[in-house]
């Protein structure tokens, strides 16, 4: 009988590469075998900081990618490190994005959702998938990844949306997404990005009839279902082992999605 193990313990590795995205984000390079799936996270441990979880962007079986955002504490002390420092790091962890040879697939990321929906598209032309790449952001300059998604061929078409009208359409992604499923024969959803406009992602996939997938983001502790940190309010369902990607049907319902999440200590902080 194989059973299944893990050694919960960080891996010590140095940032082979760092990437400047814009001015709040930077992709983080290491050469290693991870063996993750799309939709999958790490644990990072920041040395003498905190550990936090992170959705992988890439990963090709030689190296795999952290898009990650300035957005606190501890990401500010991840931004002043350097390249050769080391970091600690746990995974893959959770469920994955799943896609069938020809899927024709709609993927809708808001802001830095758009690294991990670019792994999604990259493994998903490999299985000769079609995909439509639908980004968003507040303006052109915090846009992710549009480069990367353009060099993936010709079976990936980009739409870009953003606030202000400096690229793209002006107005919210899923606008887009309701004319792309009008004039596209898009059988699956997937979604990465605030949880706002995940939960209208899910209603606009709804209403055209289209399964609709999406990466739930709580506040996790362990990545391993020990702390219950990231249980899902009124279900027991644990973020980091029975998610982050769920069913929009399993979630569009819950009292907390879309309204509120909790902080570090528990406490509700609604959107």
């Amino acid at each position: 009988m194989n059973i299944k193990t893990f050694d919960s313990r960080p891996v010590a590795l140095p940032i082979k590469k760092i990437v400047k995205e814009n001015e709040t984000t930077n992709t983080y390079v290491f050469e290693y075998f991870l063996g993750s799936k799309p939709g999958q996270f790490v644990m990072m441990w920041i040395p003498g900081i905190d550990e936090k979880p992170f959705s992988v962007a890439f990963d090709d079986g030689n190296e795999f990618w952290l898009t990650i955002c300035n957005v606190g504490g501890s990401t500010a002390e991840l931004f002043k490190m350097k390249e050769g420092d080391k970091v600690g790091i746990r995974g893959p962890f959770g469920t994955a994005y799943k896609f069938d040879e020809g899927d024709h697939l709609a993927l809708v990321a808001g802001g830095y959702g758009a690294a991990p929906m670019y792994n999604v598209a990259n493994e998903a032309v490999k299985k000769g998938c079609k995909v439509e790449f639908l980004v968003g952001a507040r303006s052109e300059n915090l846009l992710l990844y549009t480069h990367k998604v353009l060099g993936l061929g010709s079976n990936v078409k980009l739409h870009i949306s953003t606030d202000d009208g400096s690229a793209g359409f002006k107005g919210f992604i899923t606008q887009v997404l309701e004319e792309v499923l009008e004039k596209e024969k898009v059988n699956k959803v997937f979604t990465c990005g605030p949880e706002v406009m995940m939960q209208a992602v899910g209603k606009v996939a709804d209403a055209a009839d289209r399964d609709c997938y999406l990466s739930m983001e709580k506040y996790m502790k362990c990545g391993i279902g020990v702390c219950g940190q990231c249980t899902i309010d009124d279900t027991g369902v644990l973020a980091c082992q029975d998610g982050p990607v769920m069913n929009y049907d399993d979630v569009k319902d819950l009292p907390e999605f879309g309204k509120y999440h909790r902080d570090s200590v528990g406490k509700k902080k609604h959107y």
